[in-house]
Protein backbone atom coordinates (compact mmCIF):
# COMPACT_ATOMS: atom_id res chain seq x y z
CA UNK A 1 0.00 0.00 0.00
CA UNK A 2 1.50 3.35 -1.18
CA UNK A 3 -0.49 5.46 2.02
CA UNK A 4 2.52 4.00 3.91
CA UNK A 5 5.44 1.47 4.24
CA UNK A 6 4.67 -1.86 6.73
CA UNK A 7 5.92 -0.20 9.87
CA UNK A 8 5.71 3.28 9.35
CA UNK A 9 3.15 5.66 10.94
CA UNK A 10 0.22 7.88 8.84
CA UNK A 11 -2.52 10.29 9.95
CA UNK A 12 -5.68 8.63 9.24
CA UNK A 13 -6.96 11.32 7.41
CA UNK A 14 -4.54 11.09 5.33
CA UNK A 15 -5.63 7.42 4.36
CA UNK A 16 -9.15 8.73 4.14
CA UNK A 17 -8.09 11.94 1.69
CA UNK A 18 -7.22 9.72 -0.58
CA UNK A 19 -9.20 6.10 -0.93
CA UNK A 20 -12.20 7.78 1.09
CA UNK A 21 -14.13 5.33 3.94
CA UNK A 22 -15.95 6.03 7.04
CA UNK A 23 -12.99 8.07 8.73
CA UNK A 24 -14.70 7.35 12.36
CA UNK A 25 -15.36 3.68 12.34
CA UNK A 26 -13.14 1.01 13.09
CA UNK A 27 -14.04 -0.84 10.03
CA UNK A 28 -14.22 1.59 7.17
CA UNK A 29 -14.74 0.56 3.72
CA UNK A 30 -13.97 2.96 0.61
CA UNK A 31 -16.73 2.82 -2.18
CA UNK A 32 -14.32 1.15 -4.75
CA UNK A 33 -12.31 -1.34 -4.11
CA UNK A 34 -9.07 -2.98 -4.14
CA UNK A 35 -9.13 -2.39 0.27
CA UNK A 36 -11.02 -2.64 3.11
CA UNK A 37 -9.53 -0.61 6.09
CA UNK A 38 -9.17 -2.04 9.84
CA UNK A 39 -8.63 0.62 12.67
CA UNK A 40 -7.60 -1.37 16.15
CA UNK A 41 -7.03 0.81 19.71
CA UNK A 42 -5.85 -2.02 21.83
CA UNK A 43 -4.96 0.22 24.86
CA UNK A 44 -8.25 2.14 24.20
CA UNK A 45 -10.09 -0.95 23.65
CA UNK A 46 -9.00 -3.10 26.68
CA UNK A 47 -10.38 -0.30 29.17
CA UNK A 48 -13.57 -1.48 27.64
CA UNK A 49 -13.07 -5.01 27.68
CA UNK A 50 -12.21 -5.36 24.14
CA UNK A 51 -8.82 -7.90 23.54
CA UNK A 52 -7.10 -6.81 20.34
CA UNK A 53 -3.85 -7.87 19.53
CA UNK A 54 -2.22 -10.34 18.78
CA UNK A 55 -2.80 -14.20 19.67
CA UNK A 56 -0.91 -17.15 20.44
CA UNK A 57 -1.71 -18.70 17.29
CA UNK A 58 0.20 -15.60 15.32
CA UNK A 59 -3.29 -14.04 14.33
CA UNK A 60 -4.31 -10.42 14.92
CA UNK A 61 -7.37 -10.89 16.52
CA UNK A 62 -10.28 -8.18 15.73
CA UNK A 63 -12.73 -7.39 17.50
CA UNK A 64 -16.24 -6.54 14.96
CA UNK A 65 -18.47 -3.73 15.37
CA UNK A 66 -21.61 -3.37 16.93
CA UNK A 67 -21.85 -1.37 20.42
CA UNK A 68 -24.84 -2.43 21.66
CA UNK A 69 -26.27 -6.08 22.09
CA UNK A 70 -24.72 -9.26 20.53
CA UNK A 71 -22.67 -8.78 17.24
CA UNK A 72 -24.08 -9.78 14.16
CA UNK A 73 -22.41 -10.69 10.77
CA UNK A 74 -23.91 -7.96 8.97
CA UNK A 75 -22.17 -4.57 7.68
CA UNK A 76 -18.49 -4.22 8.30
CA UNK A 77 -18.47 -7.57 9.82
CA UNK A 78 -20.34 -9.18 6.96
CA UNK A 79 -17.33 -7.10 4.67
CA UNK A 80 -14.48 -8.30 6.37
CA UNK A 81 -16.00 -12.25 5.87
CA UNK A 82 -16.75 -11.38 1.76
CA UNK A 83 -13.44 -8.98 1.29
CA UNK A 84 -11.87 -11.66 -1.20
CA UNK A 85 -15.97 -11.77 -2.67
CA UNK A 86 -15.83 -7.87 -3.35
CA UNK A 87 -12.17 -7.96 -4.57
CA UNK A 88 -10.84 -5.94 -1.38
CA UNK A 89 -7.91 -6.74 0.57
CA UNK A 90 -7.50 -6.11 4.43
CA UNK A 91 -5.10 -3.47 5.70
CA UNK A 92 -5.30 -3.13 9.20
CA UNK A 93 -3.82 0.06 11.30
CA UNK A 94 -3.15 0.28 14.74
CA UNK A 95 -3.69 3.34 16.62
CA UNK A 96 -0.14 4.83 17.93
CA UNK A 97 -1.48 8.75 18.68
CA UNK A 98 -4.58 10.69 18.65
CA UNK A 99 -5.61 10.47 14.88
CA UNK A 100 -2.08 8.30 13.91
CA UNK A 101 -2.15 5.35 13.14
CA UNK A 102 0.95 2.55 12.30
CA UNK A 103 0.33 0.91 9.07
CA UNK A 104 0.73 -3.04 10.08
CA UNK A 105 0.13 -4.34 6.72
CA UNK A 106 -2.48 -6.75 4.39
CA UNK A 107 -3.98 -9.32 6.10
CA UNK A 108 -6.40 -12.35 5.64
CA UNK A 109 -8.81 -14.64 6.94
CA UNK A 110 -7.59 -17.33 8.90
CA UNK A 111 -8.40 -20.29 6.62
CA UNK A 112 -9.17 -22.63 9.33
CA UNK A 113 -10.74 -20.68 11.80
CA UNK A 114 -11.93 -17.36 10.46
CA UNK A 115 -13.99 -16.00 13.13
CA UNK A 116 -15.05 -17.12 16.78
CA UNK A 117 -17.30 -15.45 19.34
CA UNK A 118 -16.56 -14.61 23.24
CA UNK A 119 -18.28 -11.91 25.60
CA UNK A 120 -17.26 -8.28 26.39
CA UNK A 121 -19.43 -5.63 27.49
CA UNK A 122 -20.72 -3.17 25.34
CA UNK A 123 -21.00 0.66 25.40
CA UNK A 124 -23.52 0.76 28.53
CA UNK A 125 -21.66 -1.87 30.23
CA UNK A 126 -23.94 -4.75 29.46
CA UNK A 127 -21.70 -8.44 28.67
CA UNK A 128 -22.83 -9.64 25.10
CA UNK A 129 -21.69 -11.86 22.52
CA UNK A 130 -18.57 -10.30 20.00
CA UNK A 131 -17.25 -11.40 16.82
CA UNK A 132 -13.59 -11.84 16.89
CA UNK A 133 -11.84 -12.60 13.48
CA UNK A 134 -8.75 -14.08 13.22
CA UNK A 135 -6.40 -12.22 10.84
CA UNK A 136 -3.35 -13.94 9.31
CA UNK A 137 0.01 -11.07 8.31
CA UNK A 138 0.18 -11.81 4.33
CA UNK A 139 3.32 -9.07 4.42
CA UNK A 140 4.04 -8.44 8.35
CA UNK A 141 5.31 -9.94 11.08
CA UNK A 142 3.96 -10.31 13.78
CA UNK A 143 4.50 -8.37 17.01
CA UNK A 144 3.74 -9.68 20.68
CA UNK A 145 3.53 -6.21 22.37
CA UNK A 146 -0.44 -6.69 22.32
CA UNK A 147 -1.38 -10.30 23.22
CA UNK A 148 -4.99 -11.10 23.10
CA UNK A 149 -6.46 -13.84 24.81
CA UNK A 150 -7.02 -16.40 22.14
CA UNK A 151 -9.20 -19.20 22.40
CA UNK A 152 -8.11 -22.31 24.59
CA UNK A 153 -7.09 -25.43 22.62
CA UNK A 154 -7.96 -27.69 25.22
CA UNK A 155 -10.14 -27.65 28.34
CA UNK A 156 -7.42 -26.67 31.18
CA UNK A 157 -8.06 -26.85 34.96
CA UNK A 158 -5.78 -25.66 37.54
CA UNK A 159 -5.13 -24.57 40.42
CA UNK A 160 -4.64 -20.48 41.66
CA UNK A 161 -3.80 -18.30 44.56
CA UNK A 162 -6.91 -16.96 46.20
CA UNK A 163 -5.61 -13.88 45.85
CA UNK A 164 -5.17 -13.77 42.52
CA UNK A 165 -7.20 -10.98 40.30
CA UNK A 166 -10.38 -12.70 38.86
CA UNK A 167 -10.28 -12.27 35.07
CA UNK A 168 -13.77 -12.31 34.63
CA UNK A 169 -14.56 -9.46 36.53
CA UNK A 170 -12.77 -7.41 33.28
CA UNK A 171 -15.96 -8.51 31.53
CA UNK A 172 -18.26 -6.61 33.88
CA UNK A 173 -15.98 -4.14 35.37
CA UNK A 174 -13.54 -3.29 32.89
CA UNK A 175 -12.11 -0.39 34.18
CA UNK A 176 -10.72 -2.10 36.98
CA UNK A 177 -12.50 -0.09 39.93
CA UNK A 178 -13.45 -2.36 42.17
CA UNK A 179 -17.34 -1.80 42.64
CA UNK A 180 -18.81 -2.11 46.23
CA UNK A 181 -20.20 -5.31 45.79
CA UNK A 182 -17.02 -6.58 44.45
CA UNK A 183 -15.23 -5.30 47.89
CA UNK A 184 -18.08 -6.79 49.59
CA UNK A 185 -17.70 -10.21 47.82
CA UNK A 186 -13.95 -9.91 48.71
CA UNK A 187 -14.11 -9.37 52.15
CA UNK A 188 -15.99 -11.94 52.30
CA UNK A 189 -14.37 -14.45 50.51
CA UNK A 190 -11.49 -13.08 52.29
CA UNK A 191 -12.61 -14.00 55.90
CA UNK A 192 -14.12 -17.36 55.02
CA UNK A 193 -10.92 -18.80 53.76
CA UNK A 194 -8.79 -17.34 56.89
CA UNK A 195 -11.73 -19.34 58.54
CA UNK A 196 -11.09 -22.75 57.08
CA UNK A 197 -7.33 -22.16 57.11
CA UNK A 198 -7.94 -21.53 60.86
CA UNK A 199 -9.32 -24.89 60.82
CA UNK A 200 -6.17 -27.09 58.89
CA UNK A 201 -7.65 -26.59 55.49
CA UNK A 202 -5.72 -26.08 52.52
CA UNK A 203 -7.65 -23.34 50.18
CA UNK A 204 -7.06 -22.11 46.78
CA UNK A 205 -9.29 -21.51 43.80
CA UNK A 206 -9.91 -23.17 40.34
CA UNK A 207 -8.66 -21.16 36.80
CA UNK A 208 -10.80 -23.12 34.11
CA UNK A 209 -9.49 -22.24 30.50
CA UNK A 210 -12.53 -24.01 28.71
CA UNK A 211 -11.88 -25.62 24.89
CA UNK A 212 -12.45 -22.39 22.17
CA UNK A 213 -13.39 -20.25 25.03
CA UNK A 214 -11.24 -17.14 24.78
CA UNK A 215 -11.17 -16.06 28.71
CA UNK A 216 -10.48 -17.75 31.59
CA UNK A 217 -13.15 -18.95 34.52
CA UNK A 218 -12.12 -18.03 37.87
CA UNK A 219 -14.18 -19.28 41.07
CA UNK A 220 -14.21 -17.94 44.44
CA UNK A 221 -12.97 -20.45 46.47
CA UNK A 222 -12.10 -24.42 46.47
CA UNK A 223 -12.00 -25.94 50.04
CA UNK A 224 -9.56 -28.73 48.73
CA UNK A 225 -9.97 -30.59 52.05
CA UNK A 226 -13.75 -30.89 51.97
CA UNK A 227 -13.72 -31.25 48.28
CA UNK A 228 -16.26 -28.14 47.89
CA UNK A 229 -16.67 -25.74 45.62
CA UNK A 230 -17.50 -22.40 46.74
CA UNK A 231 -18.97 -19.64 45.09
CA UNK A 232 -20.00 -16.01 47.32
CA UNK A 233 -22.20 -13.20 46.59
CA UNK A 234 -22.39 -9.45 48.62
CA UNK A 235 -26.07 -10.05 48.80
CA UNK A 236 -28.84 -13.14 50.12
CA UNK A 237 -31.26 -11.63 47.19
CA UNK A 238 -32.91 -14.02 44.78
CA UNK A 239 -31.08 -12.87 41.80
CA UNK A 240 -27.73 -12.75 43.03
CA UNK A 241 -28.31 -16.77 44.10
CA UNK A 242 -30.01 -17.74 41.30
CA UNK A 243 -26.68 -15.96 39.42
CA UNK A 244 -24.04 -18.17 41.93
CA UNK A 245 -26.07 -21.54 41.45
CA UNK A 246 -25.77 -20.85 37.87
CA UNK A 247 -21.68 -20.52 37.73
CA UNK A 248 -21.54 -23.09 40.00
CA UNK A 249 -22.99 -25.66 37.84
CA UNK A 250 -21.32 -24.31 34.88
CA UNK A 251 -17.75 -24.68 37.01
CA UNK A 252 -18.50 -27.99 38.28
CA UNK A 253 -18.59 -29.76 35.27
CA UNK A 254 -14.97 -29.21 34.14
CA UNK A 255 -13.73 -30.93 37.70
CA UNK A 256 -12.98 -34.53 38.26
CA UNK A 257 -14.24 -36.25 40.63
CA UNK A 258 -17.39 -33.96 40.37
CA UNK A 259 -17.28 -31.95 43.55
CA UNK A 260 -19.99 -30.51 46.44
CA UNK A 261 -20.77 -27.27 45.62
CA UNK A 262 -21.97 -24.68 48.39
CA UNK A 263 -22.70 -20.62 48.00
CA UNK A 264 -21.43 -18.70 50.26
CA UNK A 265 -23.36 -15.32 51.50
CA UNK A 266 -23.41 -12.34 53.96
CA UNK A 267 -26.20 -13.75 55.73
CA UNK A 268 -29.06 -16.64 55.61
CA UNK A 269 -31.86 -16.72 52.82
CA UNK A 270 -34.88 -16.21 53.12
CA UNK A 271 -36.60 -19.46 53.56
CA UNK A 272 -37.88 -20.03 50.14
CA UNK A 273 -34.13 -18.74 48.74
CA UNK A 274 -32.75 -21.72 50.87
CA UNK A 275 -35.52 -24.25 49.64
CA UNK A 276 -34.17 -23.31 46.19
CA UNK A 277 -30.53 -24.18 46.88
CA UNK A 278 -31.34 -27.31 48.50
CA UNK A 279 -33.39 -28.40 45.64
CA UNK A 280 -32.63 -31.99 44.52
CA UNK A 281 -31.84 -30.64 40.99
CA UNK A 282 -29.33 -27.95 42.83
CA UNK A 283 -28.37 -29.88 46.09
CA UNK A 284 -25.94 -26.82 47.28
CA UNK A 285 -24.67 -26.30 50.97
CA UNK A 286 -25.51 -22.46 51.69
CA UNK A 287 -22.99 -20.90 54.46
CA UNK A 288 -23.13 -17.96 56.12
CA UNK A 289 -21.54 -15.70 59.30
CA UNK A 290 -23.24 -15.57 62.69
CA UNK A 291 -21.44 -14.30 65.20
CA UNK A 292 -17.62 -15.50 65.72
CA UNK A 293 -18.49 -18.57 63.37
CA UNK A 294 -20.07 -19.84 60.40
CA UNK A 295 -23.35 -21.75 59.68
CA UNK A 296 -23.78 -24.33 57.40
CA UNK A 297 -27.24 -25.32 55.81
CA UNK A 298 -27.06 -28.76 54.14
CA UNK A 299 -29.70 -30.53 51.93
Amino acid sequence: MDVAAVGTEVRRKKIHDKYGGNRQKGISKPKEPPYLFLFSNPERGRQYGYYDGWGEDDCYHYCGEGLYGDQKMVEGNLDILDHVQQKRSLQLFKTTAKAVVANLGQFFLDPKEPWYTTDAPDAAGEVRTVIMFRLRPADSVPLTDDLALSPATSTTVDDVAVEQHNAEQMIVNPSGKPRLSDRREAKLVKAYRQHLESQGHTVTRKKIRPEGEAKPLYTDLYDATDKLLIEAKATATREAIRMAIGQLFDYRRYLEPQTDIALLLPSKPRPDLLKLCHAAEVAASVIWPEGETYVKSQP
